[in-house]
């Protein structure tokens, strides 16, 4: 998937149909958090990107920590029926803030001690 400009990622059920949407797609919270804990176990903890994507996740984030989603993220059969599985627009953007909060908490700590 490619970055958005708005921080998120996202890849259209199009993609299946056209080779160029194959990576394009308006940002969801459950595909920009899939980007950011690949990114995480990367070791890509303090780039741009891993930066733009949690700022999209906590933007987009409503009052009662929950996330919208209105499109299809999954697929049942390509071409044939796609699937709308409700709750990944909420537990992996909240896994992938709060692994990076993790993350970064322990980068810190470890700065820290090899400071002394």
């Amino acid at each position: 998937m490619v970055q958005n400009s708005d921080g998120g990622w996202g890849e259209s059920c199009h993609s299946y149909d056209d080779p160029n949407a194959k990576g394009l797609g308006e940002s969801t919270a459950s595909q920009t958090a899939w980007a950011v804990m690949g990114l995480m176990a990367a070791n890509d903890t303090r780039s741009d990107s891993t930066a733009r994507g949690i700022a999209y996740l906590l933007r987009t984030q409503k009052k009662d920590g929950s996330w919208d989603e209105p499109y299809c993220t999954g697929t049942g059969f390509a071409r044939v029926f796609y699937l709308k599985y409700h709750m990944y627009r909420q537990y992996f953007p909240l896994l992938a803030l709060t692994t990076h909060a993790k993350v970064v908490a322990g980068e810190s700590a470890n700065s820290a001690r090899a400071s002394r």
